[in-house]
């Protein structure tokens, strides 16, 4: 797999559309401080650390939908592994006039676009969330 955070965020996208209320993914570090990002902004429920049926490390997401439909309308990649996305804290995009969230890494973590204003650090931009 040469993109994990973008198989993640597929299967996420792809359980909405189907209306599942979980999804499994495998685990990893950086998947994990996304999801921690999710959570904090409200786009899902939580998430917890399982494991898979091959016995290898998952992480069971909780999605989230208000009145039947799915909390996350966009879900996009914007760094890829083939082009990556560096921006300086001023140049960060604001998603949709604010309504949405960019998901930065940054040397302090990873952390929503608002809280990398508010350290004034930049860095990768991982995706966006509408």
């Amino acid at each position: 797999m040469n993109d994990p955070l973008g198989d993640m965020l597929t299967r996420i996208r792809n359980a909405q559309m189907r209306g599942k209320s979980t999804v499994i993914t495998p685990a990893s570090k950086l998947r994990a401080w996304v999801l921690d990002v999710l959570a904090d902004e409200g786009y899902i429920r939580g998430y917890e650390n399982t494991t898979g049926k091959d016995g290898h490390p998952a992480i069971e997401i909780s999605l989230k939908y208000y009145e039947g439909t799915p909390v996350i309308r966009e879900l996009k990649r914007v760094s890829t592994p083939g082009r990556r996305v560096y921006m300086s804290v001023r140049d960060l995009p604001s998603v949709r006039q604010g309504l949405g969230v960019s998901i930065v890494s940054t040397p302090r973590g990873v952390m929503s676009d608002a809280s990398a204003r508010t350290a004034n650090v930049g860095g990768e931009v991982l995706c966006t969330v509408f």
